[in-house]
C-alpha cells in the first residue's frame, strides 16, 4: 500500500499543491513554518478522517477559504484508488471514491492505513488519559473501520447520556425527578460501551508483545516496557482475562446501577470506556513521572512501531496491510543511536514519508527520494 499523488487546494497553507509519490523512502525537506507537516497531515487525515495536531476540522481550511479538498491517489494490491475529501467547516464534510460519492466520509476508511509518529506522540507517555484513549481507539479503526460507527454511536449515547443525568439531577433536587428513561440510556451504555471495551481489549492483548519488542529494540535493551488496560469496572477486567462482550455489557450495567445516585449528584456518567487508560510501565515503575526524557521517546516510539507492526502482519482478506510510515519532524528530537536504530526498523517499510529541516537531520539509511519545501512551494529536488 502506498500513495502515488497527492492533490491538495485551499488545505492548510495551500491554495493548491501537487506531490509526485513513490515506494520507498520520500523526505520532505524545508525549514520550519513552510508548510511540510501540513502535507503529511494531509495523508494522514485520509487515512484516520483526523488531524494528529488539532481536533476540530476548522483550522485545516486555509484562512478566507469557505472548505478544503484534499485528493490522494492510491495503489494497494496491485489496485488504484482515488480517495476525494472535502472538508467544509460548520457543515458535513463529504467524500468520493474514484470520483463517486458515498453516503458518509467514513466509508473511505480503510482504502489508506497510515502509522504516523510526530513530537506530537511524547504526550501519549506524558499527557493525559485521553490522548492514550484515542491511540487505542485510533488503532482500532485501522484495524476494523467498522469501529468509526462503533466510536460515534457511544460518543453519541455518552453525550446523551450525561446530558439526561444534568436535568435529572436537577429535577430530583427540586423534588419532582422521574429517572425511568435513564434505564433506556444505561441499556444503550452498556450494549456500545462493551462493544468498543471487547474490541481495546483483545487489541492491547495482540499490541502488548510489539511493544515490549519494539522499547527493546529502540532503547537498546535498556529497560522493560509493559502496557495493561486499566479499566473502571475494576481489575476484574484486563486485555489477559478479558469476558465476553456480553459479559461486559452485563458488568457495566451493574455499575452504573450501583453509581446512579452519584452520577445524578455530579451529572456525569462515571464509568464505561470514556474512563478508561491504557498504562505504561517501565519494569515495575509507571512511565508517566518516572521515565527521563530519552526513556519517554523510546516507549512513544515503540507504541507507533508496535502499531506499525500490528498492522503489517494484520494482512486482511487482500493481503495488503502494509501502512504508510510518516516520521514528521522526530529525528531532530532524537539522539544519535535512537535516530540509526529508528532507520534500521523502517527501512524497509513499503513507504517511508519524512519530514526534516535539513537534509542532514535524515539518517543516512532513509536518504532516498527528496523533495523541497519552501515558502509553500513543492518541488522534487535537484
Amino acid at each position: 500500500m502506498h500513495v502515488t499523488h497527492l492533490s491538495l487546494a485551499d488545505f492548510r497553507s495551500y491554495p493548491t499543491a501537487e506531490l509526485d509519490l513513490g515506494r520507498g523512502v520520500t523526505a520532505l525537506i524545508g525549514p520550519n513554518g513552510q508548510g511540510k507537516t501540513n502535507l503529511v497531515e494531509a495523508i494522514g487525515y485520509v487515512a484516520t478522517l483526523g488531524s494528529h495536531r488539532v481536533a476540530a476540522d476548522a483550522p485545516l481550511v486555509r484562512f478566507g477559504a469557505s472548505r478544503a479538498v484534499i485528493r490522494a491517489a492510491i495503489t494497494r494490491a496491485g489496485r488504484a484508488a482515488l480517495v476525494e475529501l472535502e472538508i467544509v467547516p460548520g457543515a458535513a464534510n463529504r467524500a468520493r471514491i474514484n470520483r463517486a460519492a458515498v453516503p458518509r466520509p467514513r466509508e473511505v476508511l480503510g482504502l489508506l492505513r497510515t502509522v504516523l509518529f510526530a513530537p506530537e506522540d511524547l504526550s501519549l507517555v506524558k499527557g493525559d488519559p485521553d490522548g492514550r484513549r484515542r491511540f487505542m481507539d485510533d488503532l482500532l479503526v485501522a484495524r476494523a473501520p467498522r469501529f468509526a460507527g462503533v466510536r460515534q454511536d457511544y460518543e453519541r449515547v455518552l453525550r446523551q447520556r450525561n446530558a439526561l443525568l444534568k436535568s435529572a439531577g436537577a429535577s430530583i433536587r427540586a423534588g419532582r425527578g422521574d429517572v425511568r428513561t435513564l434505564d433506556v440510556w444505561d441499556s444503550h451504555l452498556a450494549a456500545v460501551g462493551a462493544e468498543l471495551l471487547a474490541g481495546r481489549l483483545h487489541l492491547v492483548n495482540l499490541l502488548a508483545p510489539h511493544v515490549a519488542t519494539a522499547y527493546a529494540l529502540v532503547s537498546a535493551g535498556q529497560g522493560a516496557a509493559e502496557i495493561a488496560y486499566r479499566s473502571s469496572l475494576g481489575d476484574g477486567v484486563s486485555a489477559t482475562a478479558a469476558p465476553g462482550r456480553d459479559a461486559l455489557a452485563g458488568l457495566l450495567l451493574e455499575a452504573v446501577a450501583a453509581l446512579r445516585q452519584q452520577e445524578l449528584d455530579r451529572g456525569i456518567s462515571l464509568v464505561g470506556p470514556q474512563r478508561d487508560d491504557l498504562t505504561l510501565n517501565l519494569g515495575p515503575f509507571p512511565a508517566k513521572g518516572y521515565a527521563s526524557h530519552g526513556e519517554s521517546w523510546s516507549y512513544a516510539l515503540a507504541l507507533r512501531l508496535a502499531s506499525y507492526q500490528l498492522l503489517r502482519e494484520d494482512t486482511g482478506s487482500d493481503g495488503d496491510g502494509e501502512p504508510v510510515l510518516i516520521l514528521d519532524d522526530v529525528f531532530a528530537e532524537l539522539d544519535a543511536g535512537r535516530r540509526d536504530r529508528l532507520a534500521e526498523l523502517v527501512a524497509d517499510a513499503e513507504q517511508v514519508l519524512v519530514t526534516a529541516a535539513v537534509p542532514d537531520d535524515v539518517p543516512q539509511l532513509l536518504r532516498g527520494a527528496r523533495v523541497d519545501v519552501t515558502a509553500g512551494e513543492v518541488r522534487p529536488a535537484c
